[in-house]
């Protein structure tokens, strides 16, 4: 009922800590709690209820767009973009991911847009300095990496599941036109269109100046490629909706205007809150490194374990952003308290690992968490399935063997020699269930006794398995 969206709303924006994740005023629910009660589109109540709403120009606007191409039987087109930086994104994109996933499930058109050509740029939004030049070998290996992971999260045309409806998601690649631009005829079609006033006015250009960073201008035209790169989407693909994180919003307004003064066109930003975690921290970092999304960067294991170890300050937000539960399941995984609020925590590991890797994955998973802490699985008992895995061949066994330090550190137990030594030095690493006492010590032939694979363990909750072959 409309009364329920009220409260709702109401409830909202009076727990800024929930929502107002930047701990600004920028907020939609503190500035537009009004407009967002009158919402009549699945997408963006669905955006509004679960908490991704951060900015959005004329959402009154959008909202009746969202709502008049499903009832015409269409679907409106908007699209996030992800540069080729790693082969692999972490969790931190986590969030973009599950709205696209979202607003094809609500009927609409995820258009997801690799940057192979802002990636030989490099976007200078929160950083001190240039990032490293990547060349177009890498960059393209880097854009393999990350498409992968996006087929976990939604339908695409040509896939076998789809059926061929008008949500159906495509994904493209920038450097297919930033790549043939001819600079003057750039300059003069587009260069007026942007003002260095307004540009010196954005934050991540502020921020440079008032810290003395060096900002290149190879970085500073990044803002008027992303800008462009919405102009072309809405010319080849009828594109409506840009999607993107919160330090992004200047960019993507000024794609809005780019839009509306070159083609007159009605285009829309909508920006989601920057992830940080209760304590501050920012999403998809741990003291072990990065939370890779591709398997072959961090094990599912691994994975599960990450938001296994959420805090209980965060576990109903999560469980709202990150999982397809319910709200109403949520509500009463809300209402546990003390040492109960681990279930809620079990059930977002379960439910956020089961979008990435499979529901097929949980059951090994469960079995090494019950072999490493019930204390039923002693000396390796039980599967390691779903724990990080590297080979050794039986000639290295043979001798001074392979050095614990280095084995740490390549099954990603160790970020580096000096942490896997500080490991062993504090107690925290085991063979099996026996203690390795020697920094400088070595796995061998002798130690698998006749197995074929060995477990390492770093601490109560992190393993890995070297096997022989």
């Amino acid at each position: 009922s409309a009364t329920t969206t009220e409260e709702a709303i109401k409830a909202t924006t009076t727990n800024t800590e929930d929502i107002d994740y930047d701990g600004d005023d920028t907020s939609i629910y503190a500035r537009q709690a009004d407009e967002l009660t009158k919402l009549q589109s699945t997408f963006l109540q669905t955006m509004r209820d679960r908490g991704f709403l951060h900015q959005c120009t004329n959402i009154a606007a959008l909202d009746e767009v969202l709502t008049k191409s499903i009832q015409d039987g269409s679907a409106t087109s908007a699209y996030l973009g992800f540069d080729a930086t790693a082969d692999s994104l972490h969790v931190g994109s986590l969030l973009q991911i599950m709205i696209l996933r979202h607003l094809q499930k609500s009927g609409h058109r995820p258009v997801v847009l690799v940057g192979g050509g802002t990636s030989k740029v490099g976007d200078p939004t929160g950083k001190d300095e240039s990032r490293v030049q990547l060349t177009d070998e890498i960059i393209a290996k880097n854009t393999a990496g990350i498409s992968r992971v996006f087929e976990k999260f939604l339908t695409f045309e040509g896939d076998e599941a789809t059926t061929g409806t008008p949500s159906d998601a495509i994904m493209v690649n920038n450097d297919d036109w930033l790549s043939t631009l001819n600079y003057l005829e750039f300059l003069r079609d587009y260069g007026t269109q942007f003002t260095i006033n307004r540009m010196l006015s954005f934050e991540s250009v502020k921020q440079r100046l008032e810290r003395e960073s060096p900002l290149s201008f190879l970085e500073f035209n990044y803002m008027i490629l992303q800008a462009y790169d919405f102009l072309e989407l809405a010319r080849r693909h009828d594109v409506r909706l840009q999607l993107g994180g919160s330090d992004q919003w200047g960019n993507m307004v000024s794609g809005t205007e780019l839009g509306r003064r070159v083609d007159g066109r009605q285009l829309f930003a909508l920006t989601a809150p920057l992830m940080t975690t209760s304590d501050g921290k920012k999403m998809g970092k741990t003291a072990n490194g990065a939370v890779w999304l591709n398997a072959d960067r961090l094990s599912e294991y691994d994975y599960w374990q990450f938001w296994r170890n959420t805090s209980d300050e965060d576990v109903i937000k999560f469980l709202k952003l990150f999982t397809e539960l319910p709200l109403e399941e949520i509500s009463e995984l809300e209402k546990l308290t003390g040492a109960d609020i681990n279930k809620a925590k079990i059930v977002l590991a379960d439910e956020a690992t089961a979008l990435l890797h499979g529901r097929e994955s949980l059951p090994a998973i469960h079995e090494t968490i019950q072999q490493m802490f019930s204390g039923r699985g002693k000396a390796g008992a039980g599967s390691t399935e779903s724990l990080p895995r590297i080979f050794v061949k039986a000639d290295e066994m043979d001798g001074d063997g392979v050095r614990f330090t280095d084995l740490f550190l390549k099954l990603g137990l160790a970020q580096s020699k000096k942490d896997a030594r500080r490991l062993i030095q504090g107690g925290g690493a085991r063979l099996e269930d026996i203690k390795i006492e020697d920094e400088n010590g070595a796995l061998t032939g002798v130690d698998f006794d006749g197995k074929t694979e060995v477990t390492l363990r770093a601490g109560k909750k992190r393993a890995g398995v070297v096997e022989l072959q």
